[in-house]
Parts: C-alpha cells; sequence; structure tokens
C-alpha cells in the first residue's frame, strides 16, 4: 500500500538516484545537470510548493511538486518514480495525490502537467487519468536536438474540490 508525505531533507538522495541517464533526468528536471546531486534538487524544492514523496514500505519511490499555485490553477512538475517501483501504479497514485493536494490546498480547479513526446509512459499515463493536451512547444533536448514538451491540463470536477 502507498501513502504520501510531505518530503523531507533526509530523501533528498533517494530522490536523486531515482534518474538513471541524462534523458530520464530530462524528463524528471530538465534543467538540472546529470548527475543530480541534492544541492540541485534543494534549490529547486526552495521555488516550488507541495513537495511531496510517496512510500511503499516505509520506502520513498515518488516525487513531484508544483511550479505554479495560482489563480486557480496548479502547475505539476518534477515528476519521478524511482526505477525499482515503475509499472506499479506509484506515479497514478502519487498524481491523484498531487491533484487532491491542489484542490484542497489551492482551490485550484485547473491542474496542467507538461510531458515530453518521447515519454511515451507519462503521456499514456497523464491521459488514461484524465488530462488533455492544449498546447505545445518546442524546447532542446540534451543531445542538442529539438523535442516537443506538450503541456496537458485536467479540469477538477466539483465534487473533487474542497474549500
Amino acid at each position: 500500500m502507498f501513502k504520501h508525505r510531505p518530503y523531507l531533507k533526509s530523501d533528498l538522495q533517494a530522490i536523486c538516484s531515482f534518474s538513471q541517464d541524462e534523458k530520464e533526468l530530462f524528463y524528471f528536471y530538465p534543467k538540472a545537470m546529470y548527475p543530480l546531486t541534492p544541492e540541485q534538487l534543494q534549490s529547486t524544492i526552495e521555488q516550488r510548493s507541495d513537495s511531496t514523496v510517496v512510500e511503499y514500505d516505509g520506502v520513498v519511490v515518488g516525487f513531484a511538486n508544483f511550479y505554479r499555485w495560482e489563480g486557480g490553477t496548479c502547475c505539476i512538475g518534477n515528476v519521478v518514480v524511482a526505477p525499482r517501483a515503475r509499472g506499479k501504479g506509484v506515479a497514478k497514485y502519487l498524481i491523484q495525490t498531487m491533484i487532491a493536494l491542489a484542490s484542497s490546498r489551492h482551490a485550484a480547479t485547473e491542474i496542467q502537467i507538461a510531458c515530453f513526446n518521447q515519454n511515451t509512459s507519462g503521456l499514456l499515463l497523464y491521459t488514461k487519468l484524465g488530462f488533455e493536451p492544449f498546447s505545445i512547444k518546442v524546447r532542446q533536448a540534451p543531445n542538442g536536438k529539438r523535442t516537443a514538451l506538450i503541456h496537458m491540463h485536467y479540469q477538477v470536477a466539483k465534487t473533487q474540490q474542497r474549500h
């Protein structure tokens, strides 16, 4: 069974180990340099809100936060799942948790998330959870080639909203 809680500084090293290569780090934290260090991640966390971890049997297996949380919209970022926990429902639980946090703590009626076009698992999950694409921006991948960042949004149902 999964559970979630606010991140602790003691979680930094574990979270930094989740990206196995430069490509995975780019999906999780595009501005970071590989390998990700606790200092890089902490610097970003300090500028964000609701940094949250998912635990399974007391071990941190997922992480996400909000990079924007105002005007009825929350934007989920820094989504990452431990390699050993992928394909087991952690990301689904994490995104559903972040949607609930956005609604309850920030009265959000819209949740946004962005995903690179090569991240097929992320795109399929977000679509399955009800996110719909609304914009595509060109970005530069670590290899110097162009890539598409697909912005998606989710409308919080009135029954989900908590004020």
